[in-house]
């Protein structure tokens, strides 16, 4: 698995996608300015992604959706 940071079309922006291993893109961000702050949300989805909780947002409480 990597994180690749690419250019946004037209070249003016950029973002990162988390790739597994067989070239499947998982994820992909927003778009970014600078190419530093692509950088820097890359790093902090990789560094907190561990322990973020996995919440099931399909379920409904007898208040409706949550």
């Amino acid at each position: 698995m990597q994180f690749q940071i690419l250019n946004a079309q037209g070249g003016q922006r950029y973002y990162w996608r988390i790739v597994a291993s067989n070239g499947q893109v998982l994820a992909t961000s927003e778009t970014y300015y600078n190419k530093s702050d692509a950088q820097s949300a890359a790093q902090s989805v990789k560094n907190n992604a561990a322990s973020a909780p996995i919440i099931d947002k399909t379920v409904t409480s007898s208040y409706g959706r949550w």
